[in-house]
């Protein structure tokens, strides 16, 4: 008689152990496989919801993100135009102007002309500068898309702890032992959805492009070539699309040959400058020390060389210079109580500390096309520092936040200071921030050496609004306050103030030695207010009474190059940059900054001092 099999019998009871010891994958693939998946979904939501709500040439506008691989303007009833996205896996935007009326059904020629003209300004000023629409829209869809994906990844794990404390401890063990034979394809499984979804996203654009219309050939040759249009969108294009694109060609081409001048006329100043510096020290080589001009106990200012004396072409200053006409003498125009020399080119110490370089603009009001000249003046001069004394913009609205961008753009990486005018406002301080400049609050800052002081106007002007205040504050109040905090800090080397008199009180108690304005788009000065000096500029937009800021120049443009000194932490000259209406460009000569004397000086004293021969 044979006993029970054994064998049989230990089948039937360790066929759990035999499950416990089963291969089991690793727990980081456990782990880590499920959170990537998680991550990537979040991702994927995060990026192709993103949204952003911007502008558009003159206009408010929304993008959003889409996987078709194209970018469309999306016009309304108009119609849309679309061009091929240049970012890669399909991902796309659609770009929806606010503004345009949902009535328009047809498109009347008369009234569509005058839309185009009232536009045109707006969308020149677009074009002229789209990498700072494009990095704008860039940043905020990047940055809502992390929000998004942040949003959904903590959507993700409430609900993954909220699940877990519901089943319970025993309940997760049951499924974890139910789902554990399978981890191996689910784990695949998962994998091979989220490539499909991948490869089906980037492959969609590609599909969708395969029936698109014909390009319209009135972009060639401009940023939206290749570019189709659709609906009746198309009738407004063909007819008068001719228009916006001859002013955009026309607009590109002036600024490119005033790049061209100012390279040209720069070299040539610098040659003269190199020329008038080795000159003045071949003659100082052979003079008796205390016989030189311009030395102490020497009443006769330093002798220029023939070729930077006062006169020479490229050196107009004072608010009496015509634009567009011949230049007039380079007298800076000081008032009788400031001592200046006409002109600093041929004095170059050679042991001097080297000069703080600042780069002066003011009242840009928008022209965006004038940044590829500020960016070459910055490169030539060697600029440390650009300052913008206020009205970046023309009325302070969102959608001009690319202009803010672009002339930010334009330095180049170097450090921007603003003092806001009263054109701009609190978005437009905002813009310049997220831009990387630092916008003057009514704190001393120290910028590449030099300790500035300025504030936003006192003011603020709208198109059909008028001027009103910007704040609480009045204009005397804010002069006051400025003047406090000058006389208060330890230095102020230069106060940066969009409207000139608002520094009247820290000039007249003498706790700033310079002051640099704009406003008036006319230039004034370096002319002694109190006991410190004050340089007005020009519009650098070249912007004249009743016409645009926008296109090739109306008016005479105006940037202006000084040297600080470290050592003595004061200016040391400006240089006047002129561009015309023919897009010709004109480079000053190096004129020394006015130094103020005692405003209870004698007659006889200030004359001596100025270099006019006394009585």
């Amino acid at each position: 008689m044979t006993g029970p099999d054994p064998a049989a019998h230990a089948t039937a009871d360790d066929a759990p152990a035999r499950e416990d010891t089963a291969p089991r994958l690793p727990a980081w693939l456990r782990l880590g496989v499920p959170a990537l998946l998680v991550l990537l979904g979040a991702l994927v939501f995060g990026v192709t919801t993103a949204t952003a709500d911007l502008s558009l040439g003159p206009h408010e506008a929304r993008y959003d993100v889409t996987t078709d691989g194209t970018v469309t303007l999306d016009l309304g009833p108009l119609g849309t135009l679309e061009i091929d996205s240049p970012v890669p896996l399909g991902l796309g935007a659609r770009v929806t102007v606010q503004e345009i009326p949902s009535g328009v059904t047809a498109v009347d020629p008369a009234t569509t002309l005058t839309a185009l003209s009232s536009d045109l300004q707006g969308y020149l000023q677009f074009f002229a500068g789209p990498q700072a629409t494009l990095q704008d829209a860039v940043r905020a869809l990047v940055t809502d898309a992390l929000w998004r994906t942040l949003g959904a990844l903590a959507a993700v794990t409430v609900l993954v702890v909220l699940g877990r404390a519901l089943l319970g401890h025993a309940r997760r063990d049951e499924l974890a032992a139910a789902l554990a034979p399978q981890a191996r394809r689910l784990v695949a499984g998962g994998t091979v959805v989220a490539v499909g979804l991948g490869v089906l996203t980037a492959s969609t654009g590609g599909a969708a492009r395969g029936s698109q219309p014909v390009a319209s050939a009135v972009f060639a040759g401009t940023p939206l070539e290749g570019a189709r249009v659709t609906g009746r969108l198309g009738g407004v294009i063909d007819t008068y699309g001719s228009y916006a694109v001859e002013a955009y060609r026309s607009n590109t081409e002036f600024y490119a040959r005033a790049e061209d001048s100012l390279g040209d006329a720069w070299a040539e100043r610098s040659a003269r400058i190199e020329a008038a510096q080795a000159e003045h020290a071949e003659q100082a080589a052979f003079t008796v020390p205390g016989e030189a001009a311009g030395t102490p106990g020497s009443t006769a200012p330093a002798s220029p060389s023939a070729s930077d004396a006062p006169g020479a072409p490229g050196g107009a200053t004072g608010p009496s210079a015509s634009p567009g006409t011949a230049d007039a003498p380079a007298s800076p125009s000081p008032s009788p109580t400031a001592t200046s020399t006409p002109t600093a080119d041929a004095r170059e110490d050679d042991d001097a500390t080297e000069p703080v370089v600042l780069v002066l603009v003011s009242d840009l009001h928008c022209n965006v096309g004038m940044a590829p000249v500020i960016r070459s003046l910055v490169e030539l001069a060697g600029a440390d520092v650009l300052l913008d004394g206020g009205d970046t913009t023309i009325d302070g609205t969102a959608v001009e936040q690319y202009c803010v961008t672009t002339f930010a753009r334009a330095a180049g990486g170097v450090p921007v200071v603003v003092s806001p005018g009263n054109h701009d406002s609190r978005e437009t301080e905002a813009a310049y921030r997220r831009a990387g400049a630092t916008v003057l609050g009514g704190e001393v800052v120290e910028v590449a050496g030099v300790r500035i002081l300025g504030d936003r106007d006192p003011r603020e002007t709208r198109i059909g609004a008028g001027t009103s205040p910007s704040s609480a504050e009045s204009p005397s109040e804010a002069r006051q306050r400025l003047a406090d905090v000058a006389c208060e800090d330890e230095r102020v080397d230069l106060l940066l103030i969009h409207t000139p008199p608002i520094g009247d009180a820290a000039l007249e108690r003498g706790c700033v030695p310079a002051q640099l304005s704009g406003h008036k788009h006319v230039r004034s000065g370096p002319e002694q207010v109190g006991a410190g000096i004050r340089f007005v500029s020009a519009s650098t937009a070249g912007a004249a009474p009743g016409q645009p800021t926008v296109g090739p120049l109306r008016s005479t443009a105006e940037l202006t190059v000084l040297r600080f000194d470290p050592d003595e932490a004061r200016l040391l000259d400006y240089q006047l940059v002129r561009v015309g209406t023919d897009a010709a460009v004109s480079v000053g000569p190096r004129v020394a900054w006015p130094r103020p004397v005692p405003v209870s000086a004698a007659p006889d004293e200030i004359a001596g001092a100025a270099g006019v021969p006394t009585p």
